[in-house]
């Protein structure tokens, strides 16, 4: 039982007290890494009983224990790899022997040796002194890849990473990407900013916002649910050209490609349009596929995604029509929801015609858009902070961007009009009750006044990116579920 092993490990705690041994050390140096070592001496044909000249200090977490008696053999894991060790008593003498005899897979150890190769040719550290840095006092699990409860994985994370190195490969992926995703910027002459995460009015998307309280100012705030109006207001200032990796909050459903928190760049550019921030987006997405992955065409389980430029564009209404054989411009929201209620699609929280029209669109046209595809021209209802089209009021300069089955981006070129604006916002407000979902400067039925009066000062003709880094990193990765790309995914409690 788990406890007992616990109550052994313990036991060991006090035994090397009792040796003048801190269980849990103090600051260590070591001077290689295990990749260090691997790359070093990887080549090098050792002679039988041949060791490197130089002494390696490497530390990390015992995986394995191999042997009894007076030699043994282990394997020990840092950040980059793992990497054998040898010991031996005659070696680390009689101390440093005791002080192995108390260890457990599990521990953090310090090893001070040569390198040499195994009669198996095995690159090796022999050990001539341990030092002990932390004691594990729970066992790692000893079937983890035969775990069935995904939950339990995500839940504790730490031993997944520790215990499945595709799962770390993951995350290396992620870091790689938005730092890529940087590079691209900064190199074009992007501003990094950071704008706030607490609102006084839940704006820049049409989503349901966590609320909470400032003390001190008496106030009811929102965590952000986008930092679009903060970021429109840096270009106001004449900024011209920022981004932001920013962390937003919805408070709605959890599922494989929502979680509650999540992570989006948001990028602006002065003077430019919805169809300048399609080449960007392309130019973005195909920069940090190439540079981590090393080529722009990428496997996801059966279907090879070809990110090569130029990507397919094509009309929301047109795609509907491909989809469904139906024309749906000029139809009302009477015979929307009846062609609905036919495709079993439940339009019961939709406010509006083209709202229910939008849920057909999800519901028969998204998971068919494999290859990466924009999606232009929606209806001005959904899309408030978008401009209208010169040639029809009714439809906005906006794109998504749908690759695999699913929306990775959103765009448009951003409305700039101030009195057109706050129209927007106060049908917006209409629409939408203050129990429903809150956005775009809509809170609880309020228009943000401070962003209208920016826009007042003159906002030039500007285009606006968001992208999902989680979903992008989904795409990358070639997984499913989006808590397989968050280090920490919100999860109910444990029963």
């Amino acid at each position: 039982m788990e406890e007992d092993l616990i109550n052994e490990r313990k036991k060991k705690i006090e035994d090397l007290k009792a040796m003048g041994i801190e269980p849990f050390g103090r600051r260590f140096a070591p001077t290689h890494t295990t990749a260090d070592i691997l790359q070093k001496y990887g080549e090098k044909q050792f002679a039988e009983g041949e060791e490197s000249a130089e002494e390696v200090v490497v530390a990390g977490r015992i995986m394995t224990i191999r042997g009894h008696g007076k030699a043994a053999f282990a394997n020990i894991q840092d950040r980059l790899g793992k990497v054998q060790i040898y010991i031996r008593q005659d070696v680390l003498g009689e101390q440093g022997f005791k002080i192995y005899e108390k260890t457990d897979i599990g521990d953090f150890i310090g090893v001070t040796g040569t390198v040499f190769r195994t009669r198996t040719g095995e690159l090796t550290v022999k050990a001539k002194k341990l030092d002990f840095l932390a004691k594990a006092l729970r066992p790692l699990p000893e079937k983890w890849h035969g775990l069935k409860d995904v939950e339990t994985r995500f839940r504790e994370r730490y031993l997944d990473i520790i215990s499945n190195p595709e799962v770390k490969e993951i995350f290396l992926l992620r870091s790689k990407t938005v730092k890529f995703i940087r590079e691209f910027l900064d190199n074009k002459g992007y501003m990094e900013v950071e704008t706030p995460m607490l609102h006084s009015i839940a704006g820049g998307a049409i989503a349901k916002p966590f609320k909470t309280h400032h003390n001190a100012l008496g106030l009811d705030l929102f965590l952000r649910i986008a930092p679009e109006l903060f970021l429109k207001r840096l270009i106001v200032a004449g900024m011209e050209k920022v981004y932001e990796i920013n962390r937003s909050f919805r408070n709605e459903g959890i599922s494989t490609r929502h979680n509650p928190e999540f992570t989006m760049l948001e990028v602006y550019t002065a003077y430019a349009d919805y169809k300048d921030v399609m080449d960007l987006t392309e130019a973005i997405i195909g920069y940090a596929a190439e540079k981590t992955a090393g080529k722009k065409k990428i496997m996801f389980g059966e279907n090879e995604i070809n990110l090569e430029s130029p990507w397919k564009r094509t009309g929301f209404y047109e795609a509907l029509k491909d989809a469904t054989g139906r024309d749906f411009p000029g139809m009302t929201e009477e015979d929307a929801r009846k062609f609905a209620g036919e495709k079993n699609i439940n339009t019961e929280e939709c406010g509006g015609r083209d709202e229910v029209v939008s849920q057909i669109f999800e519901k028969t046209v998204e998971h068919k858009l494999i290859q990466p595809t924009f999606i232009t021209d929606y209806p001005i209802s959904i899309s408030p902070l978008a401009k209208s089209r010169p040639d029809n009021p009714e439809i906005v300069e906006r794109f998504e961007l749908f690759i695999n089955g699913g929306e990775i981006a959103n765009a448009y070129s951003e409305l700039n009009d101030p009195i057109e604006q706050r129209k927007r916002f106060e049908k917006q407000a209409l629409n939408h009750s203050p129990d429903e979902k809150l956005g775009s400067g809509s809170g609880q039925g309020l228009v943000d006044e401070d962003f209208v009066k920016a826009l007042e000062h003159g906002m030039p003709p500007t285009g606006g990116l968001g992208i999902g880094i989680d979903r992008l990193v989904m795409l990358f990765a070639g997984v499913s579920s989006i808590r397989e790309v968050i280090l920490f995914p919100q999860l109910r409690p444990e029963k």
